[in-house]
């Protein structure tokens, strides 16, 4: 089954770039196109897409509030930031807002259809130029409850960019069991999204720096 797209930047041309070149991949499908945020969450309340690939600055509403709005009311939609902005606070902003990637307008057509279909199977995908600004400047909160050690595992397999499906498999457990944990971890950690627990793998020493 294709990965259903929904596209949302503000810049026509930019909108037909990535149609054409993501047209080329079979597996995936484009469902619809916004031009502002508002548009997004719209488009996503009906379509339900696999994916929004979501530009930061956009008129009506921004990227990162429309984000916001999409992770909560349709959390089975991924969101991937799509941007040329590289400023801390919008690199920050649309990880706490629940995006589970940030990639750059100057990555090429082959690294931005393998982040989507990465995305789509719950994989945290950064650019190494967001990755550095997000371990520079974000700083976890951790709650007293301590993760248990299944837990730890978890993160550090998500920190490794697995898949719900493929910890399931290195820990031959359920993709439903994994799904617990995760939600687990979140809550314990007080964090909103699986990118905030791949930064917080790697800021606490259970994995290397991207």
């Amino acid at each position: 089954m294709a990965i259903r797209i929904v596209i949302a930047d503000d810049h026509k041309i930019v909108r037909e770039g990535l149609r054409m070149f993501l047209n080329l991949d079979p597996d995936l499908e484009i469902v619809g196109e916004s031009s502002t945020g508002l548009e997004a969450i719209e488009l996503c309340r009906t379509l339900r897409p696999d994916v929004v690939l979501m530009d930061i600055l956009m008129p009506e509403m921004d990227g990162i509030s429309a984000t916001m709005v999409i992770r909560r009311e349709i959390p089975e939609t991924e969101v991937l930031a799509l941007t040329s902005v590289l400023d801390n606070g919008s690199v920050v902003g649309a990880i706490k807002a629940g995006a589970i990637g940030y990639l750059l307008k100057d990555a090429d057509a082959e690294e931005l259809c393998q982040a989507i279909h990465a995305a789509a199977a719950g994989q945290v995908q950064l650019s190494p130029k967001a990755a550095e600004r997000l371990l520079n400047t974000v700083r976890m909160p951790v709650t007293g409850e301590a993760l248990t050690g299944r837990e730890n595992e978890v993160v550090r397999l998500i920190a490794n960019g697995k898949s719900n499906k493929e910890i399931a498999l290195i820990l031959n457990i359920s993709e439903t069991t994994v799904k617990t944990h995760v939600s687990k971890i979140l809550s314990k950690l007080n964090l909103s999204s699986r990118t905030q627990v791949a930064l917080f793998a790697v800021q606490m020493g259970f994995v290397s720096g991207r």
